[in-house]
Order: C-alpha cells, then sequence, then structure tokens
C-alpha cells in the first residue's frame, strides 16, 4: 500500500523552526537595538535603529550562518554606525539604501518579509547598487574578522605562533 501525502497550508515544523529563529527578537528602544532572548543590545549613534535591525537582518540574508548569533552579526554591521558618526555621506548611502529596500520590499519593509526567499530577491535586485556592495563588502572583514566566530566555524586562527602548519598535521590523512 503506498500512502500520499497531502500538502497541508500552513506552515510546516521545519518551515516554522526555519523562520522564527534567525532575528525574530529584534527590540527597537530609542536608540538601541535590543536582543531580549539572547540578552545582547547595540547602542546607535548616528544611524537609527530601524536602519541597523534592518541590517542585521540585511547581514544574515547576504552571509547566512545558521550557527552564528545575532550578535555577532550585529557587532559587524555596528562599523557602519562608526563611519556614519564620522562620514555624513556615508550615513546618507546607509540611510538611503536602508528606504529603498524597504520600499522595494513591500509596505511592512525588509524587515516585514516573513521567508529568506523573498529578502534574497529583494537582495538580487540591488546587489549592482554602491550600498549593497558596501554593506556586503563590510561584512567580509566585519564578521569573519572576529575570533569568537572562528570556532562555530573550526577555524583555530593563525598557526605560526604554534610552530606553522607544516608541524601541525597539514598532511594528516587518516581520514583517507
Amino acid at each position: 500500500m503506498v500512502t500520499i501525502y497531502e500538502k497541508k497550508p500552513g506552515l510546516s515544523r521545519r518551515e516554522l523552526l526555519k523562520r522564527g529563529s534567525v532575528g525574530a527578537l529584534l527590540v527597537i528602544s530609542g536608540s538601541a537595538v535590543i536582543s531580549p532572548e539572547h540578552a545582547w543590545g547595540l547602542q546607535t549613534s548616528a544611524l537609527k535603529p530601524e536602519t541597523m535591525a534592518t541590517l542585521i537582518q540585511m547581514a544574515r540574508d547576504i552571509y547566512p550562518h545558521d550557527q552564528v548569533p545575532d550578535k555577532y552579526y550585529a557587532i559587524a554591521v555596528k562599523a557602519h554606525d562608526e563611519q556614519a558618526d564620522k562620514d555624513p555621506a556615508h550615513k546618507d548611502l546607509i540611510e538611503k539604501g536602508i528606504a529603498d529596500l524597504d520600499l522595494k520590499s513591500g509596505k511592512d519593509g525588509y524587515t516585514g518579509l516573513g521567508w529568506e526567499e523573498q529578502r534574497v530577491a529583494v537582495l538580487r535586485e540591488i546587489e549592482d547598487t554602491p550600498f549593497f556592495q558596501a554593506v556586503r563588502g563590510g561584512l567580509v572583514v566585519g564578521l569573519y574578522n572576529q575570533k569568537e566566530v572562528w570556532p562555530i566555524f573550526g577555524y583555530e586562527g593563525e598557526s605560526y605562533s604554534k610552530g606553522g602548519y607544516m608541524a601541525r598535521g597539514f598532511d594528516d590523512i587518516e581520514w583517507l
């Protein structure tokens, strides 16, 4: 006997978990973005907290790593707030870029899009803009240069101070 499962409308358990676990609870209060679930907060000085919350979600969508907590994405995009504090042109680039992103995303804005596929589709529309390139370029350094995330990816850091790669098993092929 063959059982045929019909797809039921609504969210599957897997989709609910996938959708709800990434950036689900960011509270915007005054000039701060707060994650009460994970006990971290981010103070803003030049950019609006709503802009920072959108940048955090955008960072997650550009470089998606489910195992990396939001706080590391927040640290990575904080550099845009610091640069905007010193450079009005950068502040204008980021604020206008987020406004354009929200406009392209519909009435609830970019963070209001519930599905990652929808957000990625909007990002693909703007991927050639100076705004997107500035955010993406800053993330490469801002996210992956944080020593706290290295163990999550299995990277042990530089090897020179530990004797180099030659003496540390670079040629270990026991897995063969």
